[in-house]
């Protein structure tokens, strides 16, 4: 468990942060883009919360704290080095990305098929949950980036991609299961 008795340090006032294995690294480094860009998704889950209640608060309260598990997996590198960290790293596991597509199977059942794109909008919760959405794209981009030069859990990518399919159902299932969707019309501005 995690004791925070002071919230300030004054180690990151020349740029740099620890990791989970205590490395020192720059703020800029494309694991702390990662792990700091999943934070983000977080914060705009919480957001999300403030228009949830019953079943979907509870599902994004889930998904807040799978989003820490992810932070703190990104935050520890070398995978293969966990046995010699002086406590079990926490890591993305299959399981968490399986509820999701459970999640998602499950709730996609209520809607209709789409024949167009929709756009962000609809209710307060579905714009936030397609801010959540394209925030955790972002995240996602970056940890796929980040594995090109080093190790990143396969699942933590898995989840990061599903998860973004799952803010898109949910932000359907909060338009009123999708009757409420705002429909993108190609082209409707052109010559007015």
């Amino acid at each position: 468990m995690v004791v925070l008795s002071k919230i300030y340090t004054r180690t990151g006032d020349k740029g740099q942060t620890a990791l989970g294995n205590g490395q020192r690294v720059d703020k800029h480094a494309p694991r702390v883009n990662a792990y700091g860009t999943v934070d983000e998704v977080n914060a705009t889950v919480g957001l999300a919360r403030q228009h949830a209640t019953g079943w979907m608060d509870d599902a994004l309260a889930r998904v807040s704290n799978d989003l820490f598990d992810l932070g703190a997996d990104l935050a520890t590198p070398d995978r293969d080095k966990d046995a010699e960290l002086p406590y079990t790293a926490l890591r993305i596991i299959s399981s968490q990305v399986d509820r999701l597509e459970a999640e998602i199977d499950a709730q996609n059942e209520k809607l209709e098929p789409l024949r167009s794109f929709i756009l962000p909008g609809g209710s307060a919760l579905a714009a936030q949950l397609h801010l959540c959405r394209t925030v955790c794209r972002r995240a996602e981009r970056l940890t796929v980036e980040l594995s090109t030069v080093e190790d990143v859990n396969p699942d933590a990518i898995r989840y990061l991609n599903r998860l973004s399919d799952w803010f898109f159902v949910m932000g359907r299932i909060a338009n009123d299961d999708g009757r409420a969707d705002v429909l993108w019309v190609p082209g409707l501005t052109r010559g007015k």
